[in-house]
């Protein structure tokens, strides 16, 4: 991997990141407020699954 695949997949986050809340602004709010409620365990283990999702379809896509 180099420098630009890095900042690349860094830019494609912000586009993905970004689209929630520019398509449904209000859902947006609503799953933050949702999120507020979660205790931490349970956002640990949502951004675990992320993680572990993320991961395997990157090995998938890059092999």
């Amino acid at each position: 991997m180099n420098w630009a695949d890095f900042w690349a997949a860094a830019a494609l986050v912000l586009v993905l990141e970004g689209l929630i809340p520019f398509i449904s602004p209000q859902g947006y709010k609503n799953m933050v407020r949702q999120m507020a409620t979660m205790s931490e365990q349970m956002l640990r283990n949502v951004g675990l699954l992320l993680i572990i999702v993320g991961l395997l379809f990157l090995f998938m896509v890059r092999g």
